[in-house]
């Protein structure tokens, strides 16, 4: 988790290469809701191939702070620090969403 970046766009990740990219916002109304610290709590736990990416907007303004786990496609909102060890383990270690994290609203 030593690459973090602000790339305007996602970056392009090919699911057969194992990586995978957290997309943390940073933009005003998640960094308010407390995203600088769940991006603090992400490169705290290294995870082998995984990139922490400090994102721009992810469009879902006031259900934050957002994350984007991709290629999962699989999207969290309301996510606070305490929580972030839970969806390392369980979903970039585990392989598994945590359902009771996951934003509703893209769920699949």
């Amino acid at each position: 988790m030593s690459n973090i970046s602000q790339p305007s766009n996602f970056p392009k990740i090919d699911p057969q290469s194992g990586t995978r990219c957290v997309r943390v916002c940073q933009n005003r109304t998640c960094k308010k809701q407390g995203a600088a610290k769940v991006l603090a709590a992400f490169t705290s736990l290294p995870v082998a191939n995984v990139m922490i990416i400090a994102s721009g907007c992810l469009g879902q303004c006031g259900n934050g702070p957002m994350v984007l786990v991709l290629p999962d496609m699989v999207w969290y909102s309301g996510v606070k620090p305490d929580e972030v060890p839970l969806l390392v383990k369980q979903h970039l270690l585990g392989g598994e969403s945590v359902k009771k994290m996951v934003y509703r609203r893209f769920d699949r």
